[in-house]
């Protein structure tokens, strides 16, 4: 299991999801991604995208407008 970080900081919908698509493609099952993020969206956006593609999302928490999403790839 391999830890991957992500800064989406400063993108706009749909870019915090499409990079993080895009990285998942290199991912094996397990890996855990820690994507930070500061478009609001993405508060629905990630946890959506996750359901769709069946992975977990274990953390969200946020700290002055910055939002961390931590998911474990299916």
């Amino acid at each position: 299991m391999t830890t991957h970080t992500l800064d989406a900081r400063r993108l706009l919908c749909p870019m915090p999801v499409i990079k993080l698509q895009n990285l998942v493609k290199n991912c094996q099952s397990g890996d855990r991604i820690e994507i930070t993020c500061t478009d609001p969206g993405t508060q629905q956006d990630i946890p959506m995208w996750c359901k769709i593609f069946k992975h977990e999302v274990s953390i969200v928490s946020e700290n002055n407008s910055e939002w961390l999403f931590v998911i474990i790839v299916n």
